[in-house]
């Protein structure tokens, strides 16, 4: 998506991670824990969300990457093992999400991507409970992370070229 404002508010936007609550439809409230109070790999945040199919859960994001007003990355784990055994290794985190920028004419280019697994998630429970359907469970996610990403991007896309 393009952005008609300079990459250093965009970065501020995407790496303030209590922002994407105003758009999403399933994260409710996000904070940083164990002592974090901004994007360093390695920094952890606790997050909770709402799914009307699912319920309410907790999780327990760890920072992966962070290249100053490039990358800005984060894996998501089941630190309460609602889905499984619980984790808070990142290689068996619930999904891995991603935000790209890059300068272009003045403005922005910004990127937004999320992949689902390895570890257990929501995902996987329903097509445990019904094998028969997977193709259309997946694509019924996919269709949802699409929706709350594009959310998302227009609400940073706003505030950014509103300068609010």
């Amino acid at each position: 998506m393009r952005v008609e404002a300079p990459v250093p508010r965009v970065w501020e936007l995407v790496t303030d991670i209590r922002l994407p609550v105003r758009f999403s439809p399933e994260l409710q409230r996000v904070a940083w824990v164990d002592g974090a109070d901004r994007p360093l790999v390695g920094a952890r945040f606790e997050g909770c969300n709402r799914h009307p199919q699912i319920g309410e859960w907790r999780t327990v994001s760890h920072v992966v990457e962070l290249d100053d007003q490039r990358v800005f990355a984060w894996v998501v784990m089941d630190a309460d093992g609602r889905y499984g055994e619980p984790t808070l290794d990142p290689a068996r985190s619930m999904a891995y999400w991603r935000y790209e920028l890059e300068a272009e004419d003045g403005g922005t280019r910004l990127r937004q991507s999320a992949l689902v697994g390895p570890g257990r998630n929501g995902v996987t429970l329903a097509i445990e409970r019904r094998p028969d359907r997977e193709e259309q469970i997946v694509a019924f996610r996919l269709k949802e992370l699409r929706a709350g990403m594009e959310a998302t991007l227009q609400g940073i896309r706003k505030l950014a070229e509103e300068g609010g």
